[in-house]
């Protein structure tokens, strides 16, 4: 389905997703900037299937065989990211999370392994026994010199991120070391006007032998000493230099006069807020009458996420199944991911890439996708997004249509399996904004970027089903349209493809097909005619016949070579992780 112009498509493919993972190796590997995976969790529950084989809740061995099958497709996603700059995000809950933190340490030895609490239910799952679940855990797994980006807004939830930012700090010392004997350096009388409260100077620091009240305090000022509301003489937080500085800068303020304490307030701005000042982050609009600068509205700081977050945003009942509830109307999927957490986790790895490619081999409802296409929206991105899901019907499901008499390959069987009943009618409707009946999508798109889900995506999607073929008894006309899918992902997703075998070439928006070395020379022209041509794939058996066609390319068209027997390009099972 096409919507977005000339973007590149994000694709879903209906497969085995280890299989699929193999595939992607001869069109991805290595270039993968994110993958995002929620696989199941291991909790004995039969919603998920793996070789048609139930992992049992009493199956003595139930870690080992989720283990072994999750590390078989660790391995391949190793090879399919970027080892220069990329990262793997997996959640996981508490059933598996220590299995499978060490998991990740003994596969990715050489990368950055961190782990976020993030709050997904206020409310709770309730459990027959024990606390009821309220949260779960990210994997952030990065590669090469990946980080995360800083953000403007705090994961741990809407409390925090309204506080005003404190700017304004006492100037006095307490606590240990606090007292002038500890530092008589830092013992010195600020000289204000007490009408206006104006710092006038800022005197010596006073030996430590000698009383403050032997200070000669010029006429008409009044010395302010850092003393504690007992009478004990403490010292200030800077040294005098700083002091001045500040005063004359209008970081260093005196407050009203405590009769009954005794003391005057004096407050200071620490060297954070200085160099928040300088740098622009906060805008200086005016100044009191004693001084001090009055501060305007803080620009949006940026930080670092913190390791638990507690978002609203997050709640996946909210955002996740009554959000797909209102895409959906009447269809169900277990325990969808709330889009706002999948999107602000991307975002913190992805933001300054806005042409990214993302993976998601566990894809369920499409979730993945659809934040993909949420962040493109936000800031012109063209970025990608893979999905790999398989069509298996629930045992539920899978029972009810037993006793019908229905089988796998069933027209109906099929029809209610994952990826033609949720996957795809789900991020089609994300695109157009219409239900599956037809109908606009009810509510309304929040937090990041507030938008009707009735006005859609301006994207493009594209459906495939991974098969598995013997390549001996295929004719090559008819298994080149088997392969034709994964020739146009990888040279990009883009445009048009190039579906059927012909007698001589064809060349598409970003790639050209060469069948025929006898007619090299117009394939060569053809391509310097292509704009936007990043690939050739050449067809033939031939060592010497290949490296002729390479060199007579345009420069930057990327050779790939296929063997005449198409499919032998892409078998697997061969011992290769």
């Amino acid at each position: 389905m096409e919507r977005g112009g000339d973007k590149p498509y994000h694709t879903i493919i209906n497969a085995e997703n280890f299989h699929a993972l193999q595939t992607l190796l001869y069109t991805h590997e290595g270039k993968l900037d994110a993958i995002y995976i929620d696989p199941p969790y291991n909790t004995g529950a039969k919603d998920w299937k793996y070789n048609n084989d139930y992992v049992e809740a009493d199956d003595a061995y139930r870690h080992s065989k989720w283990l072994a099958m999750i590390e078989r497709r660790l391995k391949l996603a190793k090879r399919l990211l970027n080892p220069e700059n990329s990262v793997l995000i997996v959640t996981i809950d508490e059933k598996e999370y220590l299995r499978l933190g060490m998991l990740l340490e003994q596969t990715f030895p050489s990368a950055e392994i961190q782990m976020v609490a993030t709050v997904i239910s206020q409310r709770g799952v309730v459990r027959d026994s024990g606390f009821s679940r309220v949260d779960e855990y990210i994997f952030f797994i990065t590669f090469g010199n990946a980080t995360a980006a800083l953000l403007t807004k705090d994961l741990l939830g809407a409390v925090e991120s309204s506080k005003k930012r404190q700017m304004w700090y006492q100037f006095r010392r307490n606590g240990a070391g606090s007292l002038r004997a500890d530092s008589p350096n830092l013992f010195y009388p600020l000289l204000v006007d007490p009408k206006t409260r104006r710092i006038v100077e800022i005197g010596d620091p006073l030996p430590a032998n000698q009383p403050r009240e032997s200070y000669a305090v010029p006429k008409d000022l009044t010395a302010v000493w850092p003393l504690r509301e007992n009478g004990v003489e403490a010292r200030w937080r800077t040294g005098v230099d700083i002091a001045r500085r500040n005063a004359e800068s209008g970081y260093l303020r005196v407050g009203k006069y405590d009769e009954s304490k005794g003391v005057w307030s004096v407050l200071m701005i620490n060297e954070g807020g200085v160099r928040s000042i300088e740098e622009g982050e906060i805008s200086i609009v005016g100044r009191a009458e004693s001084g001090e600068v009055i501060l305007g509205e803080a620009n949006r700081a940026e930080f670092h996420a913190k390791s638990v977050w507690n978002s609203s945003a997050h709640d996946a009942g909210w955002h996740g199944s009554r959000m797909l509830a209102s895409i959906m109307p009447g269809r169900r999927f277990p325990y969808p991911k709330s889009l706002y957490a999948v999107e602000d986790a991307l975002r913190l790895f992805i933001s300054d890439k806005p042409n990214a490619t993302i993976l998601d081999f566990f894809s369920g409802s499409g979730t993945t996708a659809h934040a993909v296409m949420r962040l493109n929206k936000q800031d012109g991105g063209q970025r990608q997004c893979i999905s790999i899901t398989n069509n298996e019907v629930s045992a539920d499901e899978q029972k009810t249509l037993r006793e019908k008499g229905l089988r796998p390959g069933d027209a109906e069987w099929e029809a209610l399996g994952i990826c033609d009943y949720i996957t795809k009618p789900r991020i089609r409707a994300a695109i157009t904004g219409q239900t599956p009946e037809g109908e606009p999508i009810k509510g309304d798109y929040k937090f990041t970027d507030e938008f009707p889900m009735a006005d859609g995506f301006e994207e493009n999607a594209e459906f495939f089903t991974l098969t598995y073929e013997a390549p001996r008894p295929i004719a090559h006309n008819k298994s080149f349209s088997i392969i034709a899918p994964l020739l146009w992902l990888k040279a990009g997703a883009r445009g048009k493809r190039i579906d059927k075998r012909c007698d001589d070439f064809a060349v598409a928006d970003t790639y050209g097909v060469l069948f025929d070395l006898d007619v090299t020379a117009a394939f060569i022209a053809k391509l310097h005619q292509a704009k936007d041509c990043r690939m050739a794939f050449i067809v033939t058996d031939d060592d010497r016949g290949f490296q002729t066609v390479c060199a007579e390319l345009p420069p930057g068209i990327e050779a790939v070579r296929l063997y005449e027997s198409y499919l032998t390009n892409f078998t697997i099972n061969t011992g290769r992780d």
